[in-house]
């Protein structure tokens, strides 16, 4: 289930870990536009573990709901949030019937930027004598954090030897990366947890290694260059075209693929990949080095940006083969929907998916062999070639997972699974508990648990 949205009440304060949009389910719209299940005025905080719209799509609405605390991320985060949030306004403020016009306005977003502050990891946020608050690397995208909560008891005293067993640890993971990453640093390791509030998007599967996803990337762009078809790439703007950029930046270097054009068609992923060369110091040391003998590592011959809708337009009239990178990264919207009408009937072409798809969504639907997908209120015939490279995923596979939770499994009181499917995350739970012998459960939404600090 996407759309993370947490409330945490801790030491007289009112926390929310993330605002995001449910995505992809047929009660996606009745999720994201009902009331929430609290009173926006009274929250204090918003800490926001990254920039993905499911999960912080929806601060557009709190603050139209009347929220005016302080909210807190890493600075990249802070910096993604202007265009991605710009971004989803535009496409829902369109839908009138929801009157999302009415929430998604320039205001609302110009005062949720008004009330942000992003902090370095390991930063503390001192919230209250008792409690502080630090964001740790995740390792999913460029700024992701997990949030940790750190609870003293203020009956022991400083310094004594009780004082460090009555300080209590509650850490939300957010979305955990996929270690390790070709730009990012491997996600952080954490001990002496007491309380885990874990994502489970891959819970139950594994992924293909990174040696083998480069290899099938290369083998689907030659397929596709000997059929002289499109290869279209539904990707999600942020790192996941970054990190394609990279890895096709490598193979034409080393001449490993025949030259085409490639077309990265996505306003939204040039203006992210800029706020990408401002922070190279969050990339991991092997990028750090391809970034300072290599300037253009996100602009390679061959490589065309088609900022205006005018230029998307024009790629149809470019012979084959080339390569579309576009989004959105499910096919829910974006211009990636015109190139799926206009390619996905030849079978020649080919839909390459790389990241998840929500169940519910084009993308999920085009993935499980569907003949015929609707898309913009079109029927579209699907002819094309399907290849899906899970080798890419920005999220931890199910082994990733429990390997994630056996660190600090000594300390553990209870794990909390959830931004997972029904299936997957019980599925976790279970690997949880057989493997560690862990208290685990995946509580439904709207579920609240009492933890003892």
């Amino acid at each position: 289930m996407t759309g993370a949205n947490f409330l945490l009440e801790i030491d007289g304060k009112k926390i929310l870990v993330d605002c995001g949009l449910t995505q992809g389910i047929k009660v996606a719209d009745d999720i994201n536009w009902d009331p929430f299940s609290y009173d926006p005025k009274e929250i204090d905080i918003l800490f926001v573990t990254h920039a993905h719209v499911d999960h912080l799509g929806r601060i557009p609405k709190l603050i139209n709901e009347g929220f005016r605390g302080k909210i807190y991320s890493t600075e990249p985060t802070c910096d993604f949030a202007l265009p991605m949030l710009e971004d989803t306004a535009g496409i829902l403020s369109k839908n009138v019937d929801l009157h999302l016009d009415k929430i998604y306005t320039l205001e609302n977003i110009k005062i949720s930027l008004s009330l942000w502050q992003g902090f370095k990891y390991h930063e503390t946020v001192k919230v209250t004598p008792n409690l502080e608050v630090s964001f740790l690397n995740a390792g999913h995208i460029l700024g992701s954090a997990m949030v940790l909560f750190t609870v003293s008891n203020p009956d022991a005293s400083v310094g004594s030897p009780t004082a460090q067993a009555r300080r209590t640890k509650i850490l939300f993971t957010g979305d955990l990366g996929n270690s390790p990453s070709m730009l990012l640093p491997d996600t952080e390791k954490v001990t002496d947890i007491d309380y885990l509030i874990m994502e489970s998007v891959y819970g139950d599967r594994n992924h293909e290694s990174r040696d083998s996803r480069r290899k099938f990337l290369e083998e689907t762009i030659e397929d596709n260059y000997k059929r002289k078809g499109t290869l279209i790439i539904p990707t999600f703007s942020l790192e996941r075209s970054q990190e394609l950029l990279f890895e096709l930046n490598a193979l034409v270097e080393n001449n490993r693929i025949p030259i085409m054009p490639i077309f990265l068609d996505s306003p939204l992923a040039i203006r992210l990949t800029e706020v990408f060369k401002k922070f190279k110091s969050y990339f991991n040391e092997n990028a750090q080095k391809a970034m300072s003998h290599d300037k253009y590592l996100f602009n390679f011959p061959g490589l065309h940006s088609t900022l205006k809708s005018e230029e998307s337009k024009m790629i149809g009239n470019v012979p084959n083969p080339k390569i579309v990178i576009a989004g959105s990264g499910m096919s829910t919207g974006g211009r990636i929907v015109h190139h799926e009408r206009h390619y996905l009937p030849d079978p020649n072409n080919t839909l390459l998916l790389t990241g998840y798809q929500a169940v519910g969504s084009p993308g999920r639907l085009i993935q499980e062999g569907v003949k015929t997908v609707r898309i913009t209120g079109e029927d579209v015939i699907v002819r094309s070639h399907i290849v899906t490279i899970t080798g890419y995923s920005g999220h931890k596979d199910s082994d990733g997972l429990l390997s994630f939770v056996e660190d600090t499994q000594d300390t553990l009181k209870k794990v909390f699974v959830v931004m997972g499917e029904p299936k997957s995350a019980m599925f976790l739970v279970q690997k949880l508990r057989d493997n560690l012998g862990i208290y685990a459960a995946a509580p439904e939404r709207g579920t609240s648990a009492i933890l003892e600090c």
